[in-house]
């Protein structure tokens, strides 16, 4: 497909898709959120794609929010639909069998913000700045954050966070376990690839079993959730990768796996 508010590239197993809206800092409005749940499924049906690079264009923003000039004139019930249409979006994203590695280049501000909260890993540049500004604007997030952000760095500071509306750098949502490593600007996307690649390298059936495992298994107890890991494990029993990957292992050889 073509997109106005995006770009899409595929090489060498790695889709990177750009938030391409510069000018706005890769503000989402509702075309641009459509295109991107378009380009994630499109991808995700891809047998090339084993993984996602999501990113922004230009060197300030990855996605500094929602667009203001679109959001001041809706209604009640359009504010709804953009919510929920950003929550399907962003679950589909979370879900996708493909891993999602954000590479977040500048402002992670709000929807954006959301929007790398989605994703399985983040890489960081130093100059990224990340926050949940809403409360600013008299509104709370819409896309997940009040959801997200609390599983992910937990309670208190997620209330923090939300509550004051204040932006954090880098180096802090490290700390805080927002993101999985800060990186100079300028090795941003190859710190990127390069987990990319390392994932490529695994089991691809192993892969998809163990992210699935994890997504599911938050939203349930510990027995259950291990009770479903236990039928995954076992699943894979059932794969080629896993003759491949232990028969590899005894042999002291890289696997050859095929994702079978």
């Amino acid at each position: 497909m073509r997109y106005e508010n995006l770009l899409v590239d595929v090489s060498e197993r790695i889709a990177t898709v750009t938030i391409n809206r510069p000018k706005s800092l890769n503000a989402l409005n509702p075309a641009t959120v459509r295109e991107l749940g378009a380009a994630m499924e499109e991808l995700a049906a891809r047998p090339d794609v084993g993984a996602v690079l999501l990113t922004g264009a230009g060197e300030k923003a990855f996605i500094a929010g929602a667009d203001l000039t679109v959001m001041k004139g809706f209604t009640t019930m359009e504010a709804l639909d953009f919510s929920l249409l950003g929550q399907r979006v962003l679950g589909f994203i979370e879900a996708m069998a493909q891993p999602v590695i954000g590479a977040v280049n500048g402002f992670a501000l709000g929807g954006g913000c959301e929007v790398a909260m989605a994703c399985d890993l983040l890489i960081a540049a130093d100059t990224a700045r990340f926050g949940q500004p809403e409360v600013n604007l008299g509104i709370i997030p819409g896309y997940g954050g009040t959801q997200r952000l609390p599983r992910l760095v937990g309670r208190n500071l997620a209330k923090e966070l939300v509550l004051t509306g204040e932006m954090i750098s880098a180096q802090r949502a490290y700390e805080i376990g927002l993101v999985n490593k800060v990186v100079p600007a300028a090795e941003l996307m190859g710190a990127a690839r390069e987990i990319a690649g390392k994932i490529l390298s695994r089991g691809p059936v192993a892969v998809r079993t163990a992210k699935m495992a994890m997504n599911r298994g938050l939203d349930l107890d510990l027995g259950n959730a291990c009770a479903l890991e236990a039928s995954l494990f076992a699943a894979g029993f059932s794969t080629s990768d896993r003759e491949e990957g232990i028969a590899a292992f005894l042999e002291k050889r890289k696997a050859n796996f095929t994702g079978k």
